[in-house]
């Protein structure tokens, strides 16, 4: 199916090129789920991808949880991330000022030659984005930036004021992917969507197919419900990884958010 039907308004409403590729290659896996691939060795990584790999459109990861990390580990990582068409988002939350974020792109992790997004906080100000996309320009990539406009763990202290802020902020930046919203709280999710518009995408942890309380404060919210109420990716960690059967449950995910945004676009 074309991503200018499958995905309507928020395809020609959106004009940074990243947002684009996202949305071609959930057209390509009919999927609309990005794994918290939170593992700490290389060969757990890889075996998500050869695992699940099918069924997801992208990799949400944290290089710097990996104990046996090296360039040329993490390079042959990525190369295989990009045959099985899964885009890397790493979820750094970078939150300092521009010149500094630029920085923090290259480094020991060199993170803007493969990210093909992260997220940030916004409580520096938008020069943040500014140079992150310094960072991607400076190795002549793309990526977006999405920011952090709610948070799905109990007692985070992203309140609607700061999330109209944000908002505010990051809907007119041309370098601005999306937002995060809360994927728990289909009703906080939907006033996101409306105060967003279709110009930017919306990513959701707070998933899960067993709706309800995780661990360490984590809450839960139905895939399908997230995707109606305007998320256009749902991030699933322990939903997969922690099911006797990764594979099948990966599957059910991707079947349940490919739907849902069909359902959704047909409305």
């Amino acid at each position: 199916m074309q991503a200018n039907k499958s995905w309507g308004r928020r395809w020609s409403e959106n004009s940074l090129p990243m947002a684009r590729t996202y949305m071609e290659v959930a057209c390509r896996k009919q999927s609309l789920v990005c794994l918290a691939a939170d593992r700490s060795t290389m060969a757990e990584l890889n075996q998500l991808i050869d695992e699940v790999g099918p069924y997801l459109a992208a990799l949400k990861t944290h290089v710097d949880l990996v104990d046996d990390w090296t360039p040329e580990a993490w390079s042959a990582f990525c190369n295989k991330a990009s045959s099985a068409d899964l885009l890397i988002f790493e979820d750094r939350k970078f939150a300092d000022i521009g010149g500094i974020s630029r920085k923090q792109m290259s480094g020991i992790y060199d993170i803007r030659s493969w990210a093909d997004l992260v997220t940030a906080h916004l409580i520096s100000g938008p020069d943040i984005v500014d140079g992150l996309q310094a960072g991607w320009n400076d190795v002549e990539r793309e990526g977006g930036v999405l920011l952090l406009a709610q948070m799905s763990s109990r007692g985070n202290l992203l309140d609607p004021d700061y999330t109209a802020k944000v908002v505010a902020l990051g809907k007119s930046h041309p370098g601005v992917f999306g937002f995060i919203g809360n994927g728990s709280r289909p009703g906080d999710l939907t006033v996101l969507r409306q105060a967003v518009g279709d110009g930017k995408l919306i990513w959701t942890p707070g998933v899960n197919l067993a709706v309800g309380d995780g661990e360490m404060g984590q809450r839960y919210g139905d895939p399908r419900e997230a995707v109606l109420a305007g998320s256009d990716c749902i991030i699933v960690g322990s939903g997969i990884h922690k099911s006797s059967n990764p594979a099948q449950q990966a599957k059910a995910y991707a079947e349940a958010s490919w739907n849902a945004l069909l359902e959704r676009e047909q409305k």
